[in-house]
């Protein structure tokens, strides 16, 4: 690896890292939150989802401003937006501001998520791409895992708005290494941004996700709820037919012929929405029921963020050499054990006895599938789609999770108890477990896209 690589990688990890951060630290704080702000379980579903809704969402007109205008233009737009907003959402008065800020600061996500990936693929190939992929989903992985053990110190120690606050130390210090990296890509000349799409694809999620979260208030027959539901599934049905005729579209449909990349999409929605939902419940179970303070249940997390740390890089590697299918089946069956065993985490919570082998397994699971799962993805197109193409597989992941969240209370009920947490660990493993069949029936190894004529991408070696 060279040094110009090297930072490039640390870059990426970090502008990468600050994002999923965001999206996990906050779990651990959501109880301290509820009880500053009130709002109940509904305000947490929506500080979680105010930031996966426009993550997911606008993450597809970011990978387009990504391919036209630079990764590294859009990567420090990012950054700085970023900061501004975690600093609104540490300042939030009320639920209602918190909230919006969540919005706000998603925006500023979706633009660091693609981009950071992007300058991976668009420097890196072959095993050593496979390689950095590994170390960039192992570290962003850490973060996702790792976030609610920072956050419960941060909580008990002091306050939850630290849990933003802190957010300002990684971005100033990736700002100051992103000016030494040069642009790899010249920017597209006379591309537009997909304006009508993004209005779509905003409304068609968020309509969904409003009536999700509040029918436990004002149930499925209030016009509160189905209204919403109807105007929000309409968008999305008018979003995808006019991304087929967009003369811009930011989710180009055509990338879905690709076998591999249209498998692991699919894999993509059971195995994150299995892991949206299951550490959201997680770290709120183990504190709401199991009287676990804020820094315990962050500690909870621990074993599997040591697994990500040594295995992650590893399997990337591997699956580099032998192709994604096997990781991408083996990993996800193994996790979705490792959750259904945290059923048995009944009060009083013996940590070694009831947490510990189910995180271990989880971890173990989430190394073996990530790093796989994004090669397979991005390793299937052309790497000037690179942009475009981690963005679609980032905003399906969100809002895999995103969805997954809003129906906490359809699973658990307006309370979380004991079996309510059981049969959402049950719903977890269930979807664990398709993500590994979806990619063992559909996964195929590929001719690598930079090796291969065009007529050859996307089909078996």
């Amino acid at each position: 690896m060279t040094p110009a690589q090297r930072r490039i990688l640390i870059v990426a990890i970090l502008s990468s890292f600050v994002a999923f951060l965001d999206g996990s630290i906050i779990n651990v704080a959501l109880p301290a939150i509820s009880r500053e702000l009130g709002g109940g379980l509904p305000l947490q579903q929506w500080v979680v989802d105010g930031y996966l809704l426009s993550l997911g969402a606008l993450i597809l007109v970011a990978g387009s401003l990504s391919d036209t205008f630079g990764r590294v233009r859009v990567l420090r737009a990012g950054l700085i937006w970023f900061g501004i907003t975690s600093l609104a959402c540490g300042l939030a008065p009320t639920g209602l501001f918190l909230v919006i800020a969540r919005v706000l600061q998603g925006v500023a996500a979706a633009l660091l998520v693609p981009s950071s990936l992007a300058l991976i693929t668009s420097r890196f190939s072959g095993v050593a791409q496979g390689k950095a992929i590994g170390a960039w989903t192992g570290w962003t992985g850490v973060a996702g895992i790792a976030g609610p053990l920072l956050g419960g110190l941060l909580v008990d120690a002091a306050t939850w708005r630290l849990v933003f606050f802190i957010n300002v130390i990684p971005i100033a210090l990736t700002l100051i290494l992103l000016r030494r990296v040069e642009e790899p890509l010249r920017p597209a000349a006379g591309a537009r941004v997909d304006v009508l799409g993004a209005c779509l694809a905003v409304v068609g999620l968020g309509g969904p996700v409003f009536a999700l979260i509040e029918q436990g208030r004002f149930g499925w027959t209030s016009p509160v709820v189905y209204l919403p539901l109807l105007v929000g599934l309409a968008s999305f049905g008018a979003f995808l037919w006019w991304e087929a005729r967009a003369p811009h579209p930011m989710m180009p449909l055509g990338l879905f012929r690709v076998r591999n990349f249209a498998v692991g999409n699919i894999a993509t929605v059971g195995i994150y929405a299995a892991l949206n939902l299951g550490f959201f419940l997680f770290a709120l179970y183990l504190q709401e029921v199991g009287g676990f303070s804020a820094t315990l249940a962050g500690l909870a997390g621990i074993p599997a963020t040591v697994m990500m740390l040594i295995f992650a890089t590893l399997f990337g590697t591997l699956a580099g050499k032998y192709g994604p299918r096997l990781f991408m089946t083996v990993g996800p069956i193994v996790a979705g054990s490792g959750f259904l065993l945290v059923t048995t985490a009944v009060p009083p919570i013996n940590f070694a006895l009831h947490v510990l082998p189910g995180i271990v397994l989880v971890g173990l699971g989430l190394s073996i599938t990530v790093a796989p799962l994004t090669a397979a993805v991005l390793g299937s197109i052309h790497p000037g789609q690179a942009g475009i193409g981690s963005a679609i597989n980032n905003a399906v992941a969100r809002v895999a999770g995103l969805i997954a969240i809003a129906m906490t209370g359809t699973i658990v009920g307006s309370t979380l108890d004991v079996a309510g947490f059981q049969r959402a660990m049950v719903v977890v493993a269930a979807l664990m477990f398709l993500g590994g069949i979806v990619s063992w029936l559909g996964i195929r190894r590929v001719v690598p896209v930079a090796d291969a004529p065009p007529s050859a991408i996307g089909e078996p070696a």
